[in-house]
């Protein structure tokens, strides 16, 4: 079992550390402005003063934190972990953050003698619930041999992508799958509400066809019975959709169905919805048709 630094312990990172502990790895993680979960504490966990701290205590340090400036931050700050990296520490970033600058980290933790891992995640909170995550790895072949039995804790499918920062790559395209998928659902189950179909009993039918996705099954009784809260929160996917059209600039490359997208999540939050889970997409949708799903 392994001395494990956990830095990041919200909706995602605090089911993620759970199982780590319940399988019998030791968590250390920082001290932060609200208490350690107590379900983390009674199964062990500690708390310390700084990532810096973090990195000394740990063979292993995760990070599950939102953007790129965090990873940085917590990676190379003042107290950040690469002031107390030990040689030899694996460092496993398993937040979703821009590709090239993955490509540099991976490179100052390497050269400060750790070795890097990057692997965020799909499946939402429900798939950190149940230890059913997808995860997406950039890393040498040796850092994923020594990451896998970690993240197969975490995770039901595991993939190594390839080098630094393609597992990073691979998140951005599954983000605008999803992100295209949710719109669509959206139109669809809008379209037939205001048809005057039964809207249930359309999404019962679609998902016998090949129509039929999880986003349909989860986000479109997300939509049908209008629970918005997250989940995954819509100001999050808009930070993934940036990363997707700001890369798509440097390839020299058009995605316009994700600035499609991006616009209907900020429509969102120019109304208050940054914090709805992302399928509350469907809620600009409504306001430009003049018609609430129902």
């Amino acid at each position: 079992m392994s001395k494990i630094g956990f830095i990041g312990l919200g909706i995602m990172g605090r089911p993620m550390a759970g199982h780590l502990l319940d399988a019998g790895h030791e968590i250390v993680t920082v001290e932060h402005r609200k208490p350690l979960p107590a379900e983390l504490a009674d199964k062990g966990a500690k708390a310390v003063a700084n990532p810096k701290a973090v990195a000394e205590a740990s063979e292993v340090v995760i990070t599950m934190v939102p953007d790129t400036p965090d990873v940085e931050e917590v990676l190379f700050g003042e107290g950040g972990v690469i002031e107390g990296l030990q040689p030899g520490t694996l460092v496993i970033d398993m937040s979703s953050i821009a590709p090239l600058a993955t490509q540099e980290f991976a490179k100052r933790i390497t050269d400060a003698g750790g070795e890097y891992v990057d692997a965020p995640v799909s499946g939402g909170e429900g798939g950190a619930i149940n230890a059913a995550l997808t995860i997406m790895v950039g890393a040498t072949e040796q850092g994923f041999e020594r990451a896998k039995p970690i993240l197969d804790v975490m995770g039901k499918t595991i993939t190594h992508i390839g080098g630094h920062g393609d597992g990073q790559t691979c998140k951005v395209a599954n983000q605008i799958v999803v992100a295209l998928t949710i719109e669509a659902v959206a139109e669809g189950l809008l379209f037939a509400s205001k048809a005057g179909a039964d809207v249930a009993k359309v999404r019962e039918s679609l998902l016998g066809g090949l129509a039929q996705s999880k986003i349909l099954d989860v986000h479109g009784e997300r939509m049908i019975k209008r629970t918005f809260d997250p989940g995954f929160r819509i100001r999050l996917h808009q930070k993934d959709l940036n990363l997707a059209l700001e890369g798509a600039r440097s390839l020299n490359l058009a995605l316009p169905g994700t600035a499609n997208a991006q616009q209907l999540f900020q429509a969102c939050a120019a109304n208050g919805g940054e914090d709805w889970d992302h399928a509350g997409i469907l809620r600009a949708l409504e306001k430009l048709a003049g018609h609430e799903v129902g």
